[in-house]
């Protein structure tokens, strides 16, 4: 433990220790238990990504990529794009839940008819970077992080017409500056920090952040990639975490936010597990599903 640390604060400056048996109640629209929010994370992995760049390690199952190009998880990428991301979209419009879009700049700019479909349904778009295969690390200066971070939402900007609220990082990377950055760039909440079960204020200097906390062993790529868990047993996870939390949400509302990939879970042997899920938890009345900014702005009304 570092030797100025003080009692009650973290080992980082945006936030403070805080239990969450010591809180306020938290109290959602309409006496809901549990805020459900979906974000989906749109990718693209370059083909030739710049020199220098780093490769978030989702996009790099096979090596030596980039030094040799890998067809294979390029190509799977674009698969979220062309076919998953659909079948994900009528997943969740056949349960009447609007998503939050999590768009990086390939994406934002190489697929108009998908950005157009999510438009359609009303998505709130937030920012996810330039590219799978470029993420923020602490090798970059501040200036180039501040110039991605700017690039990155000033596509999706372009893409849907409003400037996003959101963002969420590549394999959820940041660097130690890019909360305040971000909150720099007009950004108000990240979904970054997999540290609560209830929205929270971080600590900037300028502007304002809140983190909406993903629910990250939930994630399909943590899953099915990284721990090679059957697909009958995310389902089950997903229902037991929800039931839990619609427990613990009678007496203080509780947070669940689940994070899609469609070039995974839009997949034809897995997409019917998602259905089984979201089944689940929107047939309970005390469910409010919303998008990413809705959730914080509902939040921060309460602290008023």
């Amino acid at each position: 433990m570092p030797a100025n640390r003080q009692p009650g604060t973290m080992d980082n400056p945006y936030y403070d220790w805080s239990p969450i048996s010591t809180r306020p109640p938290l109290r959602w629209p309409n006496g809901a238990r549990v805020a459900f929010c979906v974000i989906v994370n749109f990718e693209h992995l370059d083909w030739l990504p710049p020199n220098g760049a780093m490769v978030a390690p989702s996009g790099q199952r096979r090596r030596p990529y980039p030094l040799v190009t890998d067809i294979h998880e390029t190509s799977y990428h674009d698969y979220g794009t062309r076919v998953g991301g659909f079948r994900v979209m009528r997943l969740l419009d056949r349960y009447g839940v609007k998503a939050t879009v999590a768009l990086d700049a390939g994406v934002a700019t190489g697929c108009p008819t998908l950005v157009e479909a999510c438009r359609t349904r009303s998505w709130e778009f937030i920012g996810h970077g330039l590219a799978l295969s470029q993420m923020i690390t602490e090798r970059m200066s501040e200036d180039q992080e501040r110039d991605y971070i700017q690039q990155s939402l000033d596509a999706v900007r372009q893409a849907s017409g409003h400037a996003p609220a959101g963002w969420i990082g590549m394999d959820y990377g940041e660097s130690t500056r890019t909360v305040r950055l971000l909150a720099e760039a007009g950004v108000r909440y990240v979904c970054d920090w997999p540290n609560d079960e209830q929205p929270y204020r971080m600590k900037i200097p300028v502007g304002q952040m809140v983190s909406l906390p993903v629910s990250v062993e939930l994630d399909d790529v943590f899953t099915h990639t990284l721990r090679l868990i059957p697909i009958q047993r995310y389902t089950t996870m997903i229902t037991e975490a929800f039931d839990r939390l619609y427990a613990d949400g009678g007496t203080s509302g509780r947070l669940l936010v689940l994070n899609l990939h469609p070039a995974r879970i839009g997949q034809p042997f897995r997409a019917r597990y998602l259905d089984i899920a979201l089944a689940h938890i929107m047939r309970r009345q005390a469910v409010w599903a919303a998008t990413g900014s809705e959730i914080v702005d509902w939040y921060l009304k309460q602290l008023a």
